[in-house]
This record gives structure tokens, C-alpha cells and sequence, in this order.
């Protein structure tokens, strides 16, 4: 009977349902709010709203239990343990961005993400709640505008990303001062001319355009499977919109896409009467970061890029006679927004252990030149579950102002990583460490402290072997003395 009324309840309350699923964390913690997504439950000024979710739910105590038993189902969907299912605020210039570039959309709505597309000036947007953040995700496709609305700004959304959420940004021609300072935050410099855009009169994409030379098609991918994915992408990316530089300061960013050595940045409608500022393999077109709270940042210089004109548009290289049907936008865009979004690459370290070898138990403290194991057991998301991660370079430091060991840990394929050492002959206090970053991998940080003592006076061996001579120049003293008395007395 529960459940009948729940489901007739939730089919003819959806919106609050999902307002409802949003308080839960709150609930958890004993504290009611009563909001519902962009806009509050609570009525006028005057008073509450009579048609307030919360109200109906104190008049119908059967359905608020069954609601509260569906707490651990929907707190389970926004698990950390779980990188997938989660929500994404999609800011735009002009909701018309909904239906151009929907090919891009409906790839991440078919991976299970949630999209909620505002305009980026609404005045009711906001990115966190009563403390508590609504979205996992951050897209941002709004190049032009000047000022977000609501409680967002530069500030909020490099906060978003300090506390481990991912972001993408599309920047165009005639970007803001906005756009371009947040991607200067994430460590990449637009073209500050804003009407330049990158040029290549090389490499540009149908040649039967001969006067454009902006429309490029790249093939300068970086080599990484895990960012990009392990099939190849055969068919060069249409790009169309302006490039930036890297902060050589910064070395959490890096280039997933870049112009050829023949490309430059400038004007295309006015004449080059001074050197470009970026020029050659310099220029970044698209580019990704990911930080040390591994949040990754995906930095694109053009929004057309993810549209659906460019999806599907046909693609030859000047100087190439081969010309291919569709280019390679959506295989690139959707590979890597897999990426960003934590759905490869995403690593978990779990039962971390250490223990004199031939024990089972954790000691508290170790002695110098004990026999130790450590182990660790590592998993890798691979968009449905976790699998057992396999490599060859995770190494553990022993570790006290500097490593007194470096091994290597062995893997048994099942993701379990293991090694055994001596401890060394210094006591203090150390620590198990294992600092593990690869390229396209978030960091696995893991540090554990455990003290080192010395031999108590009762452990040393009775006779140590070094000190033989010694013990051997000590009789021989007793001998000495005993023979020179025997000899000095009874010799006349």
C-alpha cells in the first residue's frame, strides 16, 4: 500500500520530488530547507505558499516515511564513489545554443549527466545553496557576456573548482574580459587583440573556400589514450575562433589540440604589419587542466566547434585530395569531455596496509631493521564500474624529511599493489608515502605516519660479532697480567 501511494504521489508531483531529492543531504543532517531548484517553496512576503511540498508532506505522514526510505537510493546517486550520473549547469548567451549545438548535449544526457541550461544574465542562477554546491559540473558557453547574473562570478566559479568540481569553457571571437580572465586563472592566455582570430594558410579546412584561411582542420593531438580515448581519430577537427598560450608557470595545464608551426594569430580583415603575438605550435587551440584537487578544466577558443554544423561537416585538408564525410569534432568533444567529467582516468586508492612480515595486525610502533609488507589496493572508473588498475611505476618512499626507501610496488593484476623492505637502521618518525601522478590520471596522494625505536637494552644480541676484538684484546690483557705475576713471583 506504501507503495501505491508513493508512486501515485511522485507521478503527480515530479518537480517537488526532485526538489525533495536535491534537501536530502540536509534532511540527513536534521535540517529542513524548504527551496525547490532556481526558485523558493516559500510563497510571498507574506507568508508560506499553501501549496508548499514541505506542508504536504507534514499532512501526509505515510508518504513522508516512504519518501525517507528512498534516501539511501537517491544519496547513493550523488556518491563520490561514483564519478558518473551527476548535474551540470549550462550557461549560454542565447538558448538557441540548446538546439545548434544539441549533438553535443544529447552525448552527455545519453552518459546519464542531468543538464540545466540557464542564460548566463538570469538573475535567479546560483551555483550553491545554503552551503551546499547544486551542480557537479560547469559549462560554460557564453563567450560574449560581460556579467553572469545571479550570485555567480569570477570568484564563485574558481571556488567551484577549488573544491573539486570540473568546468569547461568555450571562448569565440569578441570574447570578455570575463571569459578571458577566468581561462587566465586556469592558466591559459587568450590573443588579447579581440578581434584576432588563428590563421593557417597551410592547413586549412575545404579548399574551395581559398579566401578564408580561418575554418582550420588540426590533427595535432596529443598522445594519450586515456584523455582521448584508445580509437583513433581519423578524420582532422574543424576549428574556427581564436588561440592562447600557456603560463609556463603552470604546469597542471596542457594542450590537447595544437595549431601547426605554419599557423599564426591576427586580424583575418586587416593586413599583418607587425609579428603576430602567438605564432606556430605555440598556439594552443584546445587545451585541459587538471588540478591538484583534481578538478579538470576543459579551455576551448571556439564555441562553434561543439556545434552541430561542425559535427557534421565534411572535411578536407588544403593540398589533400582526400575528403572525408564528417570530421573528427564529435569523436574529439566527446572523448574528451569523457575526461573532464571523471569518466576515465579517475583513480581510488583503498585498504592501505602495513605490517611486520609474518603478522596480520598493524603494529603501532616498528623497531629498526624489522621486516616489513606494505600493500595498497588501487581501482580505476571506467564509466560503469570500478576495475582493478594495473601499471608498473606506483612507488611507495619511506619517509622521514627524505626517503630512506624507494620501491617500486608489484601489482598481481587484481589491483592489489604489494612490497616488502628492511627498515632502515635510524628511528624517528616516518611515514608510508605513495605520490602517484601520470598524465591523464587524477593524483593518488596517500601518507600514513608510524614511529621507528631503537633495540631496548635486552634486544642487542649478547655477543656482538664486531666487537670480537676487543673481547679478544681484553683476555689477552688478563692473560698477559696472569703469566707476568706467575712468571715476577716464582721465577729467582
Amino acid at each position: 500500500m506504501v507503495f501505491c501511494v508513493t508512486c501515485l504521489f511522485l507521478k503527480r508531483q515530479r518537480t517537488a520530488f526532485s526538489s525533495f531529492s536535491r534537501l536530502l543531504p540536509s534532511i540527513v543532517r536534521g535540517q529542513l530547507i524548504l527551496w525547490s531548484g532556481s526558485h523558493s517553496l516559500l510563497g510571498d512576503k507574506s507568508g508560506l505558499n499553501p501549496n508548499c511540498f514541505a506542508l504536504k508532506m507534514a499532512r501526509s505522514p505515510l508518504i513522508l516515511v516512504a519518501l525517507i526510505c528512498l534516501v539511501p537510493l537517491v544519496c547513493h546517486s550523488f556518491s563520490p564513489e561514483s564519478p558518473t550520473g551527476r548535474r551540470i549547469l549550462v550557461l549560454v548567451d542565447d538558448l538557441a545554443i540548446k538546439s545548434s549545438h544539441s549533438l553535443y548535449f544529447k552525448s552527455l544526457s545519453s552518459r546519464g549527466y542531468e543538464l540545466d541550461f540557464k542564460l548566463a544574465d538570469d538573475p535567479k542562477i546560483a551555483l550553491q545553496r545554503y552551503g551546499q554546491y547544486l551542480y557537479d559540473g560547469l559549462v560554460l558557453f557564453c563567450p560574449t557576456v560581460e556579467r553572469f547574473g545571479g550570485s555567480i562570478d569570477q570568484a564563485s566559479i574558481l571556488d567551484f573548482v577549488d573544491t573539486g568540481h570540473d568546468l569547461i569553457i568555450a571562448a569565440d571571437v569578441q570574447s570578455s574580459d570575463l571569459i578571458r580572465e577566468i581561462a587566465t586563472e586556469c592558466g591559459a592566455d587568450f590573443d588579447e587583440d579581440p578581434v584576432a582570430m588563428v590563421i593557417d594558410h597551410v592547413n586549412y579546412a575545404n579548399p574551395e573556400n581559398e579566401g578564408d584561411h580561418t575554418m582550420i582542420a588540426s590533427d595535432n593531438f596529443i598522445k594519450s589514450d586515456i584523455i582521448l580515448g584508445s580509437a583513433k581519430i581519423e578524420a582532422p577537427v574543424l576549428f574556427q575562433g581564436i588561440g592562447h598560450s600557456l603560463n609556463p608557470a603552470n604546469s597542471l595545464v596542457f594542450k590537447v589540440l595544437s595549431a601547426s608551426p605554419a599557423a599564426y594569430s591576427a586580424n583575418p580583415k586587416a593586413k599583418l604589419s607587425n609579428p603576430p603575438a602567438l605564432s606556430g605550435s605555440d598556439i594552443s587551440l584546445v587545451s585541459v587542466m587538471q588540478a591538484r584537487n583534481n578538478a579538470r578544466i576543459l579551455i576551448c577558443g571556439s564555441l562553434s566547434m561543439f556545434s552541430n554544423r561542425l559535427f557534421r561537416s565534411e572535411v578536407q585538408k588544403a593540398r589533400s585530395s582526400t575528403r572525408l564525410e564528417k570530421s573528427g569534432n564529435e569523436q574529439f568533444l566527446t572523448e574528451i569531455s569523457k575526461w573532464v567529467f571523471h569518466e576515465r582516468g579517475h583513480l581510488k586508492a583503498v585498504n592501505v596496509r602495513h605490517h611486520k612480515s609474518g603478522d596480520e595486525d598493524e603494529p603501532a610502533v616498528y623497531r629498526i631493521k624489522d621486516d616489513l609488507e606494505y600493500s595498497v589496493e588501487i581501482y580505476e572508473w571506467s564509466g560503469i564500474s570500478w576495475e582493478p588498475y594495473v601499471a608498473d611505476d606506483v612507488q611507495v618512499q619511506f619517509f622521514m624529511m627524505s626517503p630512506y626507501v624507494l620501491k617500486t610496488l608489484s601489482s598481481n593484476g587484481k589491483g592489489v599493489y604489494s612490497t616488502t623492505f628492511k627498515v632502515p637502521d635510524v628511528y624517528g618518525v616516518f611515514q608510508f608515502k605513495v605520490e602517484y601522478e601520470k598524465l591523464g590520471y587524477t593524483t593518488l596522494s596517500l601518507s600514513k605516519q608510524i614511529p621507528v625505536r631503537p633495540f631496548r637494552h635486552n634486544e642487542y644480541e649478547r655477543f656482538i660479532t664486531a666487537a670480537y676484538p676487543y673481547y679478544g684484546a681484553a683476555f689477552s690483557m688478563m692473560a698477559g697480567f696472569f703469566l707476568f705475576s706467575f712468571t715476577h713471583l716464582y721465577n729467582k
